[in-house]
């Protein structure tokens, strides 16, 4: 299995380019079984980018995958309505796939689907959504049946504004001669990106007051040529790394507007950040001040999926920082490894107490998820001597080539095996 081995201790200079958004292009590939043909841009080459590839091509959908473009054909019926377990199980957003598979087969069947273990991730407010506009479900195991008896009109309000369901529901209703309207939406890009996606393809979502989004259900989507959004995760990476091993550097294809709270925080504890309409610079200072309190929550509040980056950018700061995850619950996956380099973390519940440290120290250290596993990098990056990190799979599903990236900043990354 391949590892990054990673000689830090060094300040970082340079400059990147931002990949495209991974949390939109996947919900827009299972959206591209709506239309005909489709041509998207700037999609990340990832570990999960291929998976999705592979569900479009068992339902029948024509894909061809070069230079960041995917070019999708769908036919006018798919040739499956079901995805099996071995593709479900390679990551968590193959359940994007239920509304598409549902809105254009009338029927679909799938299990519980995969991805990194940071916490019980429920699709039961997919369900239940689905429920509300007309299909008929039923659960045996692990698996999942559904169907369309006739959809009907709906005022779904999610109990909480999940990304996922938020995404399912503008799926199965886009194509469809009825009108949903959904009470507390997620409001993250990527749910934006998505509907920009559709509605491109001639679909007509649109939002209405207080932030519902109104779907009116249109006969057919066509073609469309698009391009995602930047990752904004991904940035927050980089940033994290220059932030924590100080230096300059320049993220490039960015929306600074997508993150203007992670960015606030950076700038409290003393970096300093200049932002133009696609770029950031940062200039870090030596040693970081701390951030105070991060509570996670959804956007526009502090992203999750930033909680474990950010805490590596904490590690040697001059004072205490306070991550609260309101998420997920095994969501502190990355603190082991953290303190075998020498940081100083203490966990209460969902809470963990980080007080900054002087010095991190190179060691073996194993990802557990993606989001931690790039926080590894990041604070390997800092530590004096060489650190070796394993399970390198699980930055790959949502990293485009991280040491070629760090690499730009002269950062001593490489990878083996």
């Amino acid at each position: 299995m391949a590892v990054l081995r990673i000689n830090g201790g060094k300040r970082l200079y340079g400059e990147t380019v931002v990949q495209g958004a991974k949390n939109s292009a996947l919900p827009c590939l299972a959206a591209a079984a709506l239309g005909r043909e489709c041509i998207v841009h700037n999609c990340p080459d990832l570990t999960d980018t291929k998976a999705g590839l592979k569900i479009l091509n068992a339902l029948g959908v024509e894909t061809s995958f070069e230079n960041n473009t995917v070019i999708t054909r769908a036919p006018k019926c798919l040739s499956c309505s079901k995805i099996n377990d071995e593709l479900m199980k390679e990551m968590r957003s193959s359940v994007m796939f239920l509304g598409a598979i549902l809105s254009k087969c009338g029927e679909a069947e799938i299990s519980y689907p995969g991805g990194c273990s940071i916490g019980a991730r429920p699709i039961d407010l997919h369900l239940k959504a689905f429920s509300q506009m007309g299909v008929n479900i039923r659960e045996e195991g692990e698996r999942i049946f559904c169907k369309v008896e006739k959809l009907k009109d709906a005022k779904i309000k999610l109990a909480f504004p999940s990304v996922g369901a938020t995404e399912n529901i503008m799926l199965l209703g886009v194509v469809s001669d009825c009108e949903f309207e959904i009470e507390n939406p997620a409001r993250e890009p990527e749910i934006l990106d998505l509907r920009n996606f559709l509605n491109s393809m001639g679909g007509n979502i649109s939002e209405g007051k207080n932030g519902n989004l109104l779907i009116k259900g249109v006969k057919a989507l066509g073609n469309t040529e698009y391009k995602i959004i930047p990752d904004r995760i991904v940035a927050l990476t980089y940033l994290s790394g220059i932030a924590l091993c100080g230096g300059y550097g320049e993220i490039k294809a960015v929306r600074p507007d997508h993150i203007k709270l992670p960015l606030k925080f950076l700038e409290e504890a003393g970096n300093d950040i200049k932002c133009g309409e696609d770029y950031i610079e940062i200039k870090a200072p030596r040693r970081m001040r701390e951030f105070g309190i991060i509570n996670t929550m959804p956007y526009p509040d502090f992203p999750t999926d930033a909680q474990a980056i950010f805490m590596a950018a904490s590690l040697l700061s001059k004072g205490e920082s306070c991550f609260v995850e309101n998420i997920f619950e095994n969501r502190f996956g990355h603190i082991p490894e953290f303190l075998k380099m020498g940081a100083n973390i203490r966990i209460c519940d969902n809470s963990a107490l980080v007080s900054g440290v002087k010095r991190l120290k190179g060691t073996e250290l194993y990802a557990k998820d993606l989001r931690g596993g790039a926080a590894l990098v990041v604070v390997a990056l800092s530590a004096k001597g060489e650190s070796i990190i394993h399970n390198t799979e699980f930055i790959d599903r949502g990293y485009e080539n991280i040491e070629r990236s760090f690499s730009d900043f002269g950062g001593e990354i490489v990878r083996e095996g």
